[in-house]
Parts: C-alpha cells; structure tokens; sequence
C-alpha cells in the first residue's frame, strides 16, 4: 500500500503516528491523557505510512497487546475499558469545571456523553479459560 501513495502523505502519516505514540506514552504516566484511542490511531497512521513502523508497534511488548486486541478482535481487555473510563470521566469532569461559559460546559457535557457511550460499547476481551477448569 505504501508503493503507491505520494512522499508526501507518506511523511503526513508517519508524523502523525510517531506524534500519537508520543501522546500514547505520556498517557501511560498522566492520567487525564489516554493511551488507548493515540496508540490506535498511531497503528492506523503507521499502517498507511510505513509497513515497519506499524509491525513494530504491534510487536513492541507493551504497547502491541492493546492494538492486536483491537485489529484482531475489535476488543479490549476490561483494564483498558475500566481506565479508559475513568480517565474519560475525569478528563471531561475537568474541563467542564475549569471552562467559564455555560454553552461551552453544555457542549463538553455533550460531547462527553458522545465519546462515553462509544467506548462503552467497545466489547470487552473475554479472558483465557486456565488450564485447570479444562480438566
């Protein structure tokens, strides 16, 4: 796919990727900062822009289970799910303090029903029966 699209938007996704895994990263750390919707769009971004830095991302140990999850199941584990919500409450609860005028908290709380009930409805990854209970 790379072959056939120009130096240029070449250069365009794999600055955003790069620019997402950063965001990404420094999600891990602050907690009002999300990990998971960055690192996506950095698999997407690379996906388009460079084949090695997308196969990178996916393999890297800590960051790749949360992209293969989704590009392979269109899921995430309930870890993920539970701080991604957490995080998207506070995250909005915030802002819609700290923003002075009424029509802007209406639309952030607007807006944060929207994302909110998105992310809800991604399903859940389905843990690995042990070995034990097959027995």
């Amino acid at each position: 796919m790379t072959n056939t699209i120009s130096p240029v938007k070449r250069f365009f996704w794999n600055a955003l990727g790069v620019v997402s895994v950063i965001l990404g990263v420094v999600g891990i750390v602050l907690p009002l900062l999300p990990t998971t919707p960055f690192l996506l769009l950095a698999s997407a971004s690379f996906y388009r822009g460079s084949p090695q830095f997308h196969d990178w991302l996916l393999s890297h140990r800590k960051l790749g289970p949360i992209i293969s999850d989704w590009e392979h199941e269109r899921c995430i584990k309930r870890s993920v799910r539970i701080n991604g919500a957490i995080f998207i409450a506070l995250s909005f609860t915030l802002s819609i303090i700290f923003v002075n005028p009424a029509w802007l908290k209406i639309a952030l709380f607007i807006l944060f029903i929207g994302v909110f009930t998105f992310f809800l409805r991604i399903p859940v990854k389905q843990p690995v029966a042990d070995n034990d209970e097959n027995h």
